[in-house]
């Protein structure tokens, strides 16, 4: 049977058929659909972890254990995830196991656009990169075979253009593999120096076997045509460079791209005239290449920043640009991201916005919004967990230089489990004085609604024990805590007043669920949601002052002859804009 998959769907469905048995990853566009498919399989133990170190050291106890097990996230998880990553390159597995890295070239979703094909090499991993959907299911199935056969752990890299791609896919059994015997092998296992110089030997020679294989391998594949034009590629840029050139070049495409296939390659190369190579991102396959002294053209023509397409590579190597209609620019409006009408952050980055002689470091989430116009309550955004960490640091650098600032570390629960914590137990152990503000909307909400720690609930719908923030904060040492809504204006103003006049830790923690998700009837109950009306203005009373445009509310916009309107189709009554107008012309409907 053939089904029409993504690239995500299709990881899942390898994994399935592969005969996994645990998964753990952490959400980040675009990898999170991938566990989020793979727990619809109950045949595979499915877990949300707190961070994706995490999730890759379970995937390695379990493979350790004789499972075959599998890790996903997104390219910047990587680098979370890089300290056991490059020491399990060196023991090895018992079960096969593959970690997903999901690369953004293009920045859809993503703070940068690192290469994480440079992992596989620095590592020393094997690394398969498939280019649709058919080969993402089919590589993770060989993925584990590779796994196996050569005791070392496979990296499958996708990019964002193949993990939301559909293609068709041929569906099939579940093979049961069950799991491997174990062993204690404390040689193999436990990477002291001693024990590392002996296995970094055996990785090496594992390499050069795997070298071999890649060479003979049939994912690394000659399609021979005009032999006037040869293209080297990988991943999607072997869909791009098929759609622009068709027969008329010859195509080495490599489906392992570490070990590379040195043989082939030079034979491939020496049987074209013209040799380019078509790769996102960074030179990876271009500089190994033209270290083997092959003369090739790549990244001196195409660009290496942002995603490819055919049109890109159309007009770098053939010089042809396509027409395209033009869009008016004077009619065009920019609909940059906001956060939505209702967000439980907007009433605290209204307040925020506000204060004088405030610094405001931020995080990797929706809440990162609040950076935009007309709000602009955030100086800095990093990397997950950095608003605690980089906020300690300012508050420092001011302290010691005689500044008188106070500096706000803003970070999301799920953010705040994954990396928040630690950032936190430096600031109450070194004395800082930095508060942190913890925005709890009850949800992982940026990449689209996964439980977590604090939600009650397990990826595969369990109840679970709800991680308390407080009880955290408490047991770090913070002595000041507060817990407050963040759509009360006058609540939310006072705790950040209160902190700002507080010279040790504090931590306020705004607490109201996401406006998008879908609440148990306990929480409808708890936060009255579905006792909220909808708020309109009274436009006789509206004085045009344009107060109420200033807290950034997609639901609400202005005429010049009538003055502020409120979409009703949009507005879900947070009451926001309510308090902010000092007219009171914006009233509840029905009141």
């Amino acid at each position: 049977m053939k089904k029409l998959l993504t690239g995500n769907e299709a990881v899942a469905r390898g994994a399935y058929e592969a005969g996994v048995t645990v998964a753990s990853a952490y959400p980040g566009t675009p990898s999170t659909e991938i566990l989020e498919n793979i727990a619809k399989y109950k045949e595979i133990y499915s877990e949300w972890a707190p961070n994706e170190k995490v999730a890759l050291e379970v995937a390695i106890g379990a493979s350790i254990a004789g499972a075959r097990s599998i890790a996903a996230m997104k390219h910047v998880g990587v680098n979370v995830a890089a300290d056991p990553l490059f020491t399990f390159a060196y023991t090895g597995v018992n079960g096969g196991c593959i970690l997903v890295t999901a690369d953004d070239p293009g920045m859809h979703s993503s703070q940068n656009e690192q290469d994480n094909r440079y992992y596989a090499k620095s590592a020393k991993l094997v690394m398969l990169e498939p280019s649709d959907s058919q080969e993402a299911k089919d590589f993770v199935k060989l993925g584990y075979e590779i796994s196996e056969q050569f005791d070392i752990p496979i990296l499958l890299r996708l990019t964002t253009r193949i993990c939301h791609s559909k293609t068709l896919v041929e569906l099939e059994e579940r093979q049961e593999v069950g799991i491997k015997e174990y062993d204690k092998n404390i040689a193999k296992y436990v990477a002291t120096p001693a024990n590392g110089r002996v296995l970094h030997v055996k990785l090496e020679e594992k390499l050069k076997k795997l070298e071999e294989y890649s060479n003979n391998t049939p994912i690394n594949k000659v399609e021979f045509n005009d032999k006037s034009i040869g293209i080297i590629t990988s991943g999607v840029a072997y869909q791009y460079a098929k759609e622009v050139f068709g027969d008329s070049a010859s195509y080495l495409k490599l489906g392992m791209t570490f070990p590379l296939p040195k043989q082939k390659i030079r034979e491939f190369a020496d049987q074209v005239d013209k040799l380019y190579v078509i790769e996102e991102l960074e030179p990876y396959l271009e500089t190994e290449i033209k270290a083997m002294g092959i003369d090739v053209v790549g990244k001196e023509i195409i660009p290496n920043v942002g995603e490819l397409n055919p049109d890109i590579i159309r007009e770098a190597l053939l010089g042809e640009k396509k027409e395209i209609i033009e869009m008016n620019s004077e009619k065009v409006v920019s609909r940059p991201p906001t956060m939505c009408a209702g967000c439980p952050h907007r009433g605290l980055f209204y307040v925020l916005s506000k204060k004088k002689n405030v610094v405001i470091t931020g995080d990797i989430g929706c809440y990162t919004l609040g950076s935009a116009p007309p709000l602009e309550a955030m100086d800095t955004c990093i990397c997950m967990g950095a608003s605690v960490s980089a906020g300690h640091g300012f508050s420092k650098a001011f302290e010691v230089n005689g500044k008188d600032t106070k500096v706000f570390g803003v970070i999301g629960d799920s953010t705040f489990f994954h990396s928040g914590i630690t950032g936190l137990i430096d600031i109450v152990y070194n004395k800082g004085n930095a508060a942190t503000i913890i925005l709890d909307n009850r949800i992982t909400g940026m990449t689209g609604h996964q439980e977590n720690p604090g939600t009650g609930f397990t990826l595969m719908g369990e109840v679970t024990e709800q991680i308390d923030l407080v009880k955290i904060c408490e047991a770090i040492g913070v002595k000041h805590i507060e817990v407050i809504n963040p759509l009360d204006l006058e609540e939310t103003e006072k705790a950040i007043d209160k902190a700002i006049n507080t010279d040790e830790p504090v931590v306020i923690i705004t607490k109201w669920p996401c406006v998008l998700k879908k609440s148990p009837k306990e929480e409808v109950e708890e936060y009255g949601l579905d006792q909220r009306k909808i708020c309109t203005v009274e436009s006789d009373k509206c004085k045009k002052c344009k107060l109420c445009l200033k807290v950034g509310c997609p639901a609400i916009s202005f005429k010049e002859d009538v003055g502020a309107i409120i979409d009703d189709t949009m507005c879900v009554g947070c009451d926001v804009c309510l308090q902010v107008c000092p007219f009171n012309a914006i009233v509840k409907v029905g009141e």
